[in-house]
């Protein structure tokens, strides 16, 4: 019998030998580089900039951001789209229907309608966005501390926030609200920063603990980095997106939450425009003069609307368990 003959490789097979495998695996290396942003694709991609490519794809954000960029421009320009005097009314014209330059009527008092809406958004992004930096500046500040320390001061802090958490908010407004005097904004601020700030705490609490149980907040402690260093440098980067979210979302809760106030009569009071107070003196005229209550009203919900729904976008895109 012959020998028989090995069948030689041909095709791709043959490079499938030593050279093939090194470049089957060199391929697969590139490729996996390109999938995480290692040498091949970059710098690998943070949380935050993984959050903002999904928030960039994300039609619910767009459409949110678009609607609170042009709702933040009417607040700082609201002569821009409405050059008439919001505190300039005309009984001979109350609770007339629109007319020209005039699109949305005039209210009980003979006021256009359009702008104190406009000058209305003013008031409600102004307290809506101060009061959210003070309640999460004042609750991550102390929840940071209680997270971080642990002991006596947590123990303190759990049971003072327990105490807040029992209040309900639009009874202490009735209550704290009713024996100030001033006309400014600050009260409604100072009560909402009173009453908001520990659910920021108990956030800011739980992302601390959990931060600071990683390997390298031990390692940064074993190298002598002081408690200081550790909560700004180490934790504080890491723990803040659980805070993001929470205060988004409130943001539209305390501009619904002055609105109210003001309708009750214990919030901003006139001679201020307010969406509230509009929508207060329009009540008892929504059988006359139904666009005076309309426009206000959906002006309100449009922006809380708006806000909720960046906040949802927000948090989808900064949690890790929706990856």
């Amino acid at each position: 019998m012959s020998e028989q003959q090995p069948h030689e490789p041909t095709g791709a097979i043959a490079g499938t030998g030593m050279g093939g495998s090194m470049d089957l695996a060199a391929d697969e290396a590139a490729g996996l580089d390109r999938a995480v942003g290692g040498p091949g694709g970059g710098a690998p991609r943070s949380l935050w900039s993984d959050a903002w490519r999904d928030l960039r794809r994300n039609p619910v954000f767009v459409v949110s951001a678009l609607v609170i960029l042009f709702l933040v421009f009417v607040s700082v320009w609201p002569s821009a789209i409405a050059s008439g005097n919001p505190l300039s009314c005309d009984l001979a014209k109350a609770q007339d229907g629109s007319a020209p330059g005039h699109p949305f009527g005039y209210d009980g008092q003979g006021c256009d309608v359009y702008t104190r809406t406009v000058y209305g958004a003013r008031t409600s992004v102004t307290v809506g966005v101060l009061a959210t930096l003070g309640v999460s500046v004042f609750g991550s500040v102390l929840g940071a501390l209680a997270g971080y320390f642990g002991g006596l001061w947590d123990a303190v802090l759990s049971r003072i926030t327990d105490i807040f958490f029992a209040i309900p908010v639009v009874l202490g407004g009735l209550v704290l609200l009713s024996v100030v005097t001033s006309n400014t904004v600050w009260p409604v601020i100072g009560f909402m920063v009173l009453l908001g700030w520990p659910q920021i705490s108990r956030i800011a609490r739980g992302s601390v603990i959990t931060a600071k149980q990683n390997d390298y907040v031990q390692a940064a402690r074993a190298l002598g980095a002081s408690d200081s260093r550790i909560l700004l440098r180490h934790i504080a980067p890491n723990a803040v997106a659980p805070v993001i979210v929470v205060a988004t979302i409130a943001l539209g809760t305390y501009i619904a939450l002055e609105a109210t106030l003001s309708y009750l009569g214990v919030g901003l009071k006139p001679p201020s425009v307010s969406w509230g107070i509009d929508i207060s003196a329009a009540s008892p005229y929504i059988r006359n003069a139904p666009h005076a209550l309309l426009w206000p009203s959906g002006a309100l919900a449009v922006t809380v609307l708006a806000f909720i729904m960046l906040g949802d976008a927000v948090r989808d895109a900064l949690d890790p368990k929706l990856r």
